[in-house]
């Protein structure tokens, strides 16, 4: 249907990507449709193929304040003139130093060393290796694997696929070569439910068997994203802290998606007035514009590991600090520094909860729930993806759904309208057998 609507250069565009460039989580063989983007501005994709669509996703949970921001964009336009890149060997930069700087204050206060990367994978890998090293340099080398949480997921590189949940994570794929680490069950508290610290014993056993090997414990703080979008009870975050701290294990929160106010609060941490030794920040740090990551440690962390058998942290990325991204990650920061974004997801909770929530009385929805910036339909029946990727396009809007999954992550500045023709096509394609699978 799509290439009816385009253009010879445009149709020999997409059948060149088609046979050619490889999409995540896609099949070359049989590889899902791909649409084709003009342009993007505000919430809204503009499609070659003319069709203009409301964004529920902020391009994979990353676009904050919309698509082609005046301020970002000039951020951006005054770093070029000045230098796109230059290594951080050796070198520094007032970007990069404004953005560590603008860290160390908004994140929970025992973190004051900045390890910045170029994406959210490479930053648990950074946190993953910071753990390692530590204990390395305390002549603890036992201390090498690290302990996680089911449904968990942080990233597609081996050190953060080896904590991703093993089912969902396809480990059985890499088996031989992942690092073989422990993982406890899955939090089971809701975040809305009353709390229950019954699930607390089995965790601690994990802890309390094998804390004379486990280097660090991860998780994901409140939200379990790709893992299942599961929202859990601050309670059990907190007990993980006090868990890691009893057993002498480091805590990293993987901050990527949750930090930066997606939940409703500036960190998933601050749900459970906790603070970790090793933060993961990712995805939203520019606004969506540019790839970058940081880990951030405290200052023992750091000065272990310096004065440990390195004399040094073993890492250090060629793109490491990019001022074109550190640029535009400051002018990001400086938008949320307004305080404006906790009007805006407050009032995106509160529309989804009026008419998100209502979903779960159709006989289609096993469950619906909100927090914050994100809103989750879960199904008794996986989608097909093709076909309601297809329906959600021919009805105004870019969701897309994975498994029994049909959530949202929309920019922060969506409106009333944005919400709203998200939710109706949410409920539009609800009533569509074609679009799930038996």
């Amino acid at each position: 249907m799509q290439a009816l609507h385009m253009n010879k250069k445009q149709t020999d565009l997409i059948d060149f990507d088609k046979k050619h460039v490889w999409h995540p989580y896609t099949s070359m063989s049989d590889p899902l449709p791909s649409y084709l983007v003009e342009s993007a501005k505000g919430v809204h994709i503009k499609l070659a193929t003319g069709e203009k669509l409301v964004d529920g996703m902020s391009s994979w949970w990353s676009v904050l304040h919309g698509y082609n921001h005046p301020m970002l964009n000039q951020a951006l336009i005054d770093q070029t003139q000045k230098m796109a890149h230059v290594m951080f060997g050796g070198l520094t930069h007032e970007p990069a130093i404004n953005l560590c700087k603008k860290l160390i204050d908004i994140t929970p206060e025992p973190l004051q060393k900045v390890f910045l990367s170029d994406s959210g994978s490479v930053s648990v890998e950074v946190a993953i290796k910071m753990s390692l090293q530590y204990w390395h340099s305390q002549n603890k080398s036992e201390k090498h694997k690290l302990l996680t949480v089911k449904n968990g997921y942080h990233g597609d590189t081996f050190a953060a696929m080896s904590v991703c949940d093993p089912v969902n994570g396809m480990h059985q794929i890499f088996e031989s070569v992942l690092m073989k680490n422990i993982f406890a069950p899955a939090p089971e508290s809701h975040f809305y439910q009353p709390w229950d610290d019954s699930e607390l014993v089995e965790l601690e056993r994990f802890f309390k068997t094998h804390n004379n090997e486990i280097a660090a414990f991860i998780i994901e703080p409140i939200v379990q994203g790709t893992g299942g979008m599961r929202f859990y009870h601050p309670e059990y975050l907190k007990a993980c802290r006090i868990l890691c701290t009893k057993y002498e294990v480091l805590f990293i929160a993987d901050e990527i998606a949750t930090g930066l106010g997606r939940t409703g609060k500036l960190f998933g941490c601050n749900w459970a007035e906790i603070s970790p030794d090793i933060m993961c920040l990712g995805k939203t740090l520019t606004g969506g514009y540019m790839t970058l990551a940081a880990t951030l440690c405290t200052d023992h962390i750091a000065e272990t590991i310096s004065n440990g058998e390195a004399g040094c942290f073993m890492h250090g990325p060629t793109f490491m600090a990019n001022p074109l991204a550190c640029a535009v990650a400051n002018a990001s920061l400086d938008l949320l520094d307004t305080g404006e974004w906790q009007q805006q997801v407050s009032f995106i909770e509160s529309f989804l909860k009026q008419h998100l929530l209502p979903l779960n009385n159709h006989e289609q929805v096993n469950n619906t729930r909100v927090l914050g910036g994100i809103g989750v339909v879960e199904t008794y029946s996986p989608v097909n993806m093709a076909t309601i990727q297809k329906r959600f396009v021919e009805l105004g809007v870019w969701i897309r759904p994975f498994g029994k999954l049909i959530y949202i992550m929309p920019p922060f500045i969506s409106n009333e309208d944005d919400l709203g023709m998200l939710v109706k096509a949410i409920s539009t394609v609800l009533d569509e057998e074609q679009c799930f699978d038996e």
